[in-house]
């Protein structure tokens, strides 16, 4: 297996969180962070940038050069 630092496996988790909530999104009408911390709250646009964050970090990450 494949050793993460911290970084990745926190990117990973939260576009985990970030695909499971876009999926409740489109099969419910439910939007999981905005139940969760409340519609339009500090606290939800917090979650929503750090899943974009996390996803331009998965670009850079998966289109950079190695070693």
């Amino acid at each position: 297996m494949m050793k993460m630092s911290p970084l990745d496996l926190a990117t990973m988790l939260l576009l985990v969180a970030g695909g499971l909530n876009w999926g409740l999104v489109g099969l419910f009408n439910m939007d999981l962070v905005a139940v969760l911390f409340g519609a339009g709250s500090v606290l939800a646009k917090a979650v929503y940038v750090l899943i974009g964050l996390s996803a331009a970090y998965g670009v850079v990450k998966m289109t950079g050069k190695k070693g």
